[in-house]
């Protein structure tokens, strides 16, 4: 649907389950995602914009549809430091929305997005992105259980040398706390939160709240394994290994990881 979209030279909104999509002209203008912070936040929380200069921009330009020029124009932001940040949101809430999705995907033809023309995409390089990022998370842990459920520490003991990061992600996990919430916690793009919690995944510091819960239960309780699928398997393998000790066997959770990939 994107594709044609883009050879149609279409401007609206593409609605799915994860966010949407702005197009102008066939090309991506803008995206959000409930699951990664919006511009206004990335430029806020890092110091780049106060909130206050953010809200009169919008007060003043958002009917025109132009807060984008407005930021500018007025000398709160440079044009190069609007156009990498609001490149670097488009491309993350983009990977949300492109996502798997199990509700139709939806287009309303001539809805525009008050942010106003910035620096618009291709259709191609938004895919390619996507596809790339994906590729990325699978090759750092397949398991992606970690990018939407609760998240608690595991027993493992943390290693001095874990990146700062990491570390500022792992201390926003508190067995409540999902990506999406880490990411707006820490003002923080929400595909770089799941490369981190990813890592931390493989690492065995990190797992989910409900695969914790699924370690603890009687077997009596627990499904039996011809129900589970290879992956299915194999991950809670990897769970249980971490569980199971609080120093695991790093070279396991890899070759399970390795397997998995294989799959």
């Amino acid at each position: 649907m994107l594709s044609r979209l883009a050879e149609e030279r279409a401007t609206g909104v593409l609605t799915r389950d994860r966010g949407v999509l702005y197009l102008v002209e066939g090309q991506v203008v803008h995206a959000e995602s409930p699951a990664t912070p919006g511009l206004d936040i990335l430029l806020t929380s890092r110091g780049a914009l106060g909130s206050d200069g953010w809200w009169e921009a919008v007060s003043e330009a958002g009917a025109e549809r132009r807060v984008g020029r407005f930021l500018v124009d007025s000398g709160r932001l440079a044009e190069g430091a609007l156009e990498l940040c609001h490149l670097g949101a488009l491309y993350d809430a983009a990977f949300f929305t492109l996502g798997a999705s199990s509700g139709p995907a939806r287009f309303r033809y001539g809805v525009a997005h008050w942010i106003g023309p910035v620096r618009p995409v291709t259709v191609d390089a938004v895919e390619r992105e996507t596809l790339r990022r994906r590729a990325l998370l699978h090759r750092i842990w397949p398991d992606p259980d970690t990018d939407t459920a609760e998240l608690v520490r595991t027993a493992r003991a943390v290693d001095a040398a874990l990146p700062p990061r990491q570390r500022t992600v792992l201390d926003q996990v508190d067995g409540e706390r999902t990506v999406s919430d880490i990411s707006r916690v820490l003002g923080r793009p929400g595909f770089h939160t799941l490369v981190d919690v990813r890592r931390l995944a493989a690492a065995g510091i990190v797992t989910t709240r409900a695969r914790t819960v699924e370690c603890r239960a009687p077997e009596t309780t627990a499904p039996p394994v011809s129900t589970l699928s290879p992956v299915s398997t194999a991950t809670a393998q990897a769970a249980q290994a971490a569980q199971a000790s609080a120093d695991p066997d790093v070279a396991l959770l890899r070759r399970l990881r390795d397997a998995l990939e294989a799959l």
